[in-house]
């Protein structure tokens, strides 16, 4: 459940972020309006695409610690809480396996 909730989130993000085409058609139109040369369009491109990255980062780690702090509120346990549970379960059977003989 945690996973499919997290991936939700995750590809929310990643609708809203800003798309390669979109930034190169607003540094054009900035050119344009700025006068600016291929060069300086270009380093403002780069400048542009490395911030998207690091908000979406950003945004990602957010987004899985909310979705961690609201998992762990409601009670769902983790894969290795499972895991351990299963384990211990599976040691219990055994164990009266074991006596009713």
């Amino acid at each position: 459940m945690l996973e499919i909730i997290e991936k939700t989130l995750l590809a929310g993000i990643g609708v809203v972020s800003l798309t390669q085409k979109k930034a190169e058609e607003l540094i054009d139109d900035l050119k344009d309006k700025l006068n600016l040369s291929e060069d300086e369009g270009k380093k403002l491109l780069e400048k542009l695409t490395e911030a998207a990255k690091e908000n979406q980062q950003r945004l990602e780690d957010l987004a899985r610690d909310e979705v961690k702090k609201a998992c762990e509120r409601i009670g769902v346990v983790t894969e290795e809480e499972f895991a351990g549970l299963k384990k211990k379960v599976a040691e219990l059977e055994k164990h009266l396996k074991a006596h009713a003989k």
